[in-house]
């Protein structure tokens, strides 16, 4: 009885293994985000009423690391729109699949990221599979919090995104779409 509790024993740990290592080997690298991706959704605006949101992001892939750069644009009901546009870069952290921003350069020309404290995001990046995370977490004027996060899943044709805000524990706004590669 003894020898089969030892062998049920290494066959699970045997398959730990394998299940961590395949995964392991699943899991996306930057290269496979590399494009332009475009799409739209709409979205619930502060008044309650939908508004449509057009939306793009390109990532790109260099020497030390990879940018994510992001446009949104709100279509306003007189024909004009709100656009906004953001890039970060990012390199490799000393932990796998995590990496910070580079945001700003400090006297001595390094790059560093934004201070949270001063009203600046706290942004970082993590590759988990096939999901590009990208987190954004600021520290409100009265000391609260708001933490975005942007998940990017690679997708037959594009990039499924899903955005989520979340202040002092409160579900802010929340989207889900599709961005077609281009």
């Amino acid at each position: 009885m003894q020898t089969g509790t030892r062998w049920t024993g290494r066959l699970t740990a045997a398959l730990g293994l394998w299940a961590t290592l395949s995964l392991g080997a699943m899991a996306a690298d930057i290269s496979d985000f590399v494009g332009k991706y475009t799409g739209s959704a709409e979205i619930i605006g502060n008044e309650g009423t939908p508004v449509m949101r057009d939306m793009s992001v390109q990532i790109t892939e260099g020497k030390k690391g990879f940018t994510v750069a992001w446009t949104t644009a709100t279509r306003r009901a007189d024909g004009t729109s709100n656009v906004k546009s953001y890039s970060i870069d990012f390199a490799p952290s000393e932990r796998d699949q995590v990496f910070s921003a580079e945001m700003q350069r400090n006297v001595f020309g390094k790059e560093v990221p934004l201070d949270p404290m001063k009203g600046e995001p706290y942004v970082w990046a993590r590759i988990l599979g096939d999901t590009m995370t990208v987190y954004s977490l600021f520290v409100t004027a009265e000391g609260g919090y708001e933490i975005q996060q942007f998940d990017r899943t690679l997708s037959e044709g594009g990039l499924k995104l899903d955005y989520q805000s979340v202040g002092n524990g409160e579900i802010g706004r929340q989207v889900s779409t599709f961005l077609t590669a281009e």
